[in-house]
């Protein structure tokens, strides 16, 4: 969840790397530090601070030159938030330091052994263990210092390394949290996330676990802990740095919400046969003989992404009539679940990184599942590792909280869903009448977006709330799930979903004038028990925002949203539920794109 700079070249560093600091601001963080030195230097400078990178820049003195450094954004896991517990950690002869992403879980038995070696800690943090380990090593060379430490570590983690006897290079290790080199002219960069690099350069090197890299400012090389060598070939990334601005907008959440639409053609475009009335998804690695051997359908995820693979399990058993079902990632691979050969796994994921997920995936594939992975970013570790999958297509999502990723992954579902219907036994009119329907999202979407001053003013009403229940039946639920997370993510309101046909079972006894109900009410054949449901919280002076294709009569406001083809319609009715969450955030005065306690990418459990 923290985030990682590093550069070696001839350039002046610290610019460099506060202005790389400050693209990874929306991972979310609590302290942030940079070090840095050069070859002509006598050691290693450092400087750290609890709070913003605007807080770092200004303790950053006027003469803080180099030409190599690294730098962090912190996310407090061991120890509070301050500047002794701010990365980089630095060893007493000011000759090591290191930066580092992930979870030491053997920290506290190795933090004992050093301390009654004499080692004097000055943090609470368990990336300090790592640090006097290296120091303390006798090995020759920096890389053999970093990969006999390693050996004794248990955890995860992404790191860099910098020694004041080798000015002239970088150490990098992954395992389990993201680390990615990009390679410049006769310079080179290091970073956890792809955003920090692309201003400089567009051609990167992403690391596998149990891999490591030296950099240097004309060459890099890469190998395993082992030592063995690999061969890794730079790819060019897609997105620009242009890709990470606000764009005009106030924050970025709005400019994504705003984005969807072009988003949405995005992720269909080239992707649609009308001569077979199906799609193209030749990344699924799937042929027809394999997708007509699937018997059943697990989708795993996180947060939006399991809401978003609730939706995808709908679509799936709808379309394609292949039993199917959601669930948390990080319950899954806890509960030693019988993975069945006949079924089909998917890994979803907006970072490609999100820890739960992976380590879902690398059970799976040791217990000889097929995987596949739906996820934005290219090149990340989910989709190296899954057998085939689907890149949604999103663009860089920089907002803590998933709009546009989160409804370009229910349209990756729907393409998936009628790839797999097609296939099996999904008629050609209907797979004809769900690309027509897929085809009027975009132009559907803006539509949406165009109501959003009336939807600012119903959030004016609703942001004194203390708490909000959200309800759905069927298709809906979903995405009174995934509302219900928005609004408690951005604004702070405790939120709670519940299943419509569910209310006379408990929640019933919540409803009250000053507890407001959200009701998805689409046009489908749920929709006279949807509307029952509206009757039994108005009988109880409870008052309704109902968000449906027409006027509910029973409903205090209604969001009139367009309407679509039955399956598709959770996609739509998921965006004014976004625009309510940021407005009711924005009335409120939070911090948007950061909300606290919450990072973007989380790659620690």
């Amino acid at each position: 969840m923290c985030g990682i700079v590093g550069y070696i070249g001839k350039r002046d560093v610290a610019p460099l790397l506060l202005e790389g600091l400050q693209r990874l601001e929306y991972r979310g963080y609590d302290s942030a530090g940079i070090v840095v030195t050069s070859p002509k230097a006598a050691g290693l400078k450092m400087v750290k601070a609890k709070g913003r990178v605007r807080d770092l820049e200004a303790k950053v003195p006027a003469r803080f030159k180099g030409t190599t450094g690294i730098a962090h954004t912190r996310w407090a896991t061991h120890g509070a938030p301050s500047d002794v517990n701010a990365h980089p950690h630095m060893s007493a002869d000011h000759k090591v330091a290191v930066v580092h992403n992930g979870i030491i879980d053997n920290a506290a038995d190795l933090r004992r052994k050093l301390e009654a070696d004499g080692v004097e800690f000055l943090s609470e943090t368990d990336t300090e263990v790592l640090v006097h380990l290296i120091a303390r090593s006798e090995a020759e060379k920096l890389e053999d210092k970093v990969r006999e430490t390693l050996r004794v570590i248990e955890g995860t983690y992404g790191i860099a390394v910098m020694h004041a006897d080798f000015p002239e290079r970088i150490v990098v290790a992954r395992n389990g949290s993201p680390v990615v080199l990009g390679i410049g002219e006769k310079e080179m960069f290091v970073a956890s996330d792809i955003a920090a690099l692309v201003a400089h350069t567009r051609q990167i090197v992403t690391l596998d676990d149990g891999e490591m890299a030296t950099l240097k400012a004309d060459d890099f090389r890469t190998y395993t802990t082992e030592g063995t060598r690999t061969t890794s070939e730079p790819t060019t990334v897609e997105w620009e740095a242009a890709s990470y601005d606000m764009g005009g907008h106030d924050t970025y959440m709005h400019k994504e919400i705003h984005e969807q639409a072009e988003a949405v053609d995005r992720v269909l475009r080239g992707r649609i046969d009308d001569r077979f009335s199906t799609v193209h998804l030749g990344g699924l690695n799937l042929d027809a003989r394999d997708a007509r051997a699937v018997r059943r359908v697990k989708i795993l995820g996180c947060g939006t992404s399991y809401h978003a693979g609730q939706i995808g399990a709908q679509m799936i058993e709808e379309l394609a009539r292949i039993p199917a079902d959601a669930e948390p990632a990080s319950e899954f691979r806890y509960r030693n679940a019988v993975v069945d050969p006949g079924t089909l796994y998917i890994a979803v994921s907006q970072s490609g990184e999100t820890y739960d997920v992976l380590a879902a995936v690398q059970e799976l594939k040791r217990k000889g599942a097929r995987v596949l992975g739906i996820v934005n970013v290219v090149g990340s570790a989910i989709a190296r590792e899954a057998d085939g999958g689907m890149y949604v297509h999103a663009g860089p999502e920089v907002c803590v909280v998933s709009t546009k990723c989160f409804t370009n992954t229910c349209v990756a579902f729907a393409l998936l869903a009628l790839h797999l219907g097609r296939t099996r036994d999904l008629s050609v009119r209907d797979g004809k009448r769900i690309i027509e329907g897929l085809r009027k999202l975009p132009a559907q979407i803006s539509e949406m977006l165009e109501q959003e001053e009336d939807i600012k003013k119903l959030a004016a009403q609703y942001a004194d709330a203390r708490s909000m229940l959200f309800i759905g039946r069927v298709r809906g639920y979903p995405v009174a799930r995934e509302a219900s997370l928005k609004l408690k993510e951005v604004s702070y309101i405790h939120a709670e979903a519940y299943p419509a046909s569910e209310l006379k079972h408990g929640p019933l006894a919540l409803i009250e004038p000053a507890l407001p109900t959200v009701a998805i009410v689409p046009d489908d054949d749920l929709l006279e028990k949807n509307r029952a449901a509206l009757e039994e919280i108005k009988a109880r002076s409870g008052q309704i925002l109902a968000v449906a294709h027409q006027e509910q009569e029973k409903a205090d406001h209604t969001i009139v949203v367009p309407k679509n083809e039955d399956e598709l319609d959770p996609i739509l009715m998921g965006i004014p539920l976004q625009l309510l969450a940021y407005h009711t955030a924005l009335a409120l005065g939070r911090d948007i794109d950061k909300p606290r306690n919450l990072a973007k990418s989380v790659t620690v459990e």
